[in-house]
């Protein structure tokens, strides 16, 4: 047996009536370093992939998406608690990442972006060499290097 709650329903309407977020809505997300790599996952539940719309503008990654919610002709609503909405994040990446190469895939609601390290802030090895010691000789070199004017 279904029971009727007014007081539910004059929740929903005053949310609805008083509700100043207007705009886009923010994503609740996950951000982490795997490697030599971030990988960014927010959760967009309801959302159709083809309205995700992922910009790079120089350091700045913005990510948008709209749900929207069909209704064909002839429908009577029984309760209609799902509300179109747009989602916005915005991100700035920083120095040391390759902007050219992020990658995004959309699963089961979850919209993952991998975002690459670049290869210049990678950290690497720099050999020491001991002061005093022969240099090596290459071709083309000569054994005897001239002197550099300061």
């Amino acid at each position: 047996m279904a029971t009727y709650d007014p007081f539910r329903d004059i929740d929903r309407l005053a949310s609805t009536l008083f509700d100043t977020r207007r705009g886009p809505r923010r994503m609740p997300m996950d951000l982490y370093r795997d490697g030599d790599h971030y990988v960014l996952n927010a959760d967009l539940p309801g959302i159709d992939p083809g309205s995700v719309d992922i910009d790079v503008d120089g350091q700045l990654l913005t990510i948008r998406a709209e749900r929207t919610l069909g209704s064909g002709e002839g429908v009577k609503w029984i309760t209609r608690e799902r509300e179109t909405a747009s989602f916005l994040r915005q991100l700035n990446l920083g120095q040391g990442i390759d902007t050219e190469s992020i990658t995004a895939t959309y699963n089961n609601g979850v919209l993952t972006v991998t975002i690459p390290v670049s290869e210049k802030a990678k950290p690497r090895k720099v050999q020491v060499v001991a002061d005093g010691s022969s240099p090596t000789i290459t071709a083309g070199e000569s054994e005897h290097p001239q002197p550099i004017d300061q």
